[in-house]
């Protein structure tokens, strides 16, 4: 039986040597190694042999097999450096070769503008509120010096949603909340930006637009507080080297009021097509809150005074990026956003 042994093995050993893949390395395995394998037939036949003899043909079985083990783990792990050698060889990267650009979005105009005007005025020691789009036709007109039947409220009377409830027209209404909500009666510094609902749609005007506003309140408040203010904003925001002009105009929720002018910044006030030949752009309204609003709201109007400003945030997006159209800052088109990226650069 010695002889058949080492005759398997001598056999086995050739079959592992010939093997040229991991298939045929594991038939050798299975036809000498296996359940039915050479040498699992040669212990099953053990029992015919003499006690002597079974100790030694055992062992020399289970040292055949180990050896065979062996020889197989190591042709195997010769395999694998293969395969490994040849996936280096076949998959490198040429790091050499340029990159495919990876196309990536960017800030949107408004939103660049937003992050601008909440950071100037964060900075100044502002709060940045917000209020509900659809709004009490109380908090929209009424608290803010705008009753029933008054005509500065054809200019907005536009989306309603039942005889109470409208779209925000303009976001004074975040200022009458703010001003019902300040129980104590404290002093108010805060800007309120968000999106406001009209019934315009054209180059210049869109039925949906963003506003800020701004509302200080406290004691002994003037119109030289607005002015500085305002100019602050308006130089950070546009140019540094702009003036201000101020022109008495008409608002119910403050008295008196004023139209804010910029000397043009595409001229510098010389006349262009942009200002109309005026050398001056309307940028914003404002003016000294109107008692009667302090005085809705809960504050004493002998004690404290304040002042109130607004402008559309895609005015100023279409002034400073140079947009002749607000509709497209809402058209989603990738070619107009996409010209916003080099700023991100």
């Amino acid at each position: 039986m010695k002889e058949e042994i080492e005759k398997i093995k001598k056999v086995a050993i050739e079959s592992i040597e010939k093997a040229t893949n991991a298939k045929e390395l594991e038939e050798v395995r299975v036809r000498y190694l296996g359940k039915k394998g050479e040498l699992t037939a040669v212990l099953r036949g053990m029992g015919n042999l003499n006690a002597e003899e079974r100790p030694i043909i055992g062992s020399l079985v289970n040292v055949v097999k180990e050896e065979l083990e062996e020889k197989i783990n190591q042709k195997e792990k010769e395999y694998e450096l293969a395969e490994l050698n040849r996936k280096l060889k076949e998959e490198t990267i040429d790091i050499t070769l340029p990159s495919t650009k990876i196309t990536r979005g960017s800030k949107h105009p408004l939103n660049r503008i937003i992050e601008e005007v909440e950071d100037l005025f964060v900075s100044m020691g502002y709060d940045v509120v917000s209020g509900p789009e659809l709004e009490t036709d109380e908090y929209c007109f009424e608290r803010l010096n705008l009753p029933k039947g008054h005509p500065a409220r054809d200019m907005q009377d536009s989306f309603y949603i039942t005889s109470e409830y409208l779209l925000r027209t303009q976001t004074s209404a975040v200022q009458a909340r703010t001003m019902m909500a300040n129980k104590e009666k404290t002093p108010i510094r805060v800007i309120c930006p968000g999106k406001t609902y009209r019934r315009d749609d054209d180059a210049t005007h869109s039925h949906q637009f963003s506003q800020v506003e701004g509302l200080v309140i406290d004691k002994n408040i003037s119109l030289a507080d607005l002015k500085g203010t305002l100019e602050v904003f308006v130089r950070k925001m546009l140019g540094e080297n702009l003036e201000l002009r101020f022109r008495p105009s008409y608002f119910p929720f403050t008295e008196p009021s004023y139209e804010v002018d910029v000397t043009c910044f595409k001229c510098g006030g010389k006349g262009c097509n942009l200002c109309k030949q005026t050398g001056w752009i309307e940028v914003l309204g404002s003016g000294i809150v109107h008692p009667n609003v302090l005085k809705m709201n809960g504050y004493d109007p002998e004690k404290y005074s304040g002042f109130a400003f607004g402008t559309g945030l895609d005015r100023l997006a279409m002034f400073k990026y140079g947009i002749t159209d607000i509709r497209l800052l809402y058209q989603n088109d990738v070619r107009f956003l996409k010209q916003f990226d080099r700023c991100d650069r």
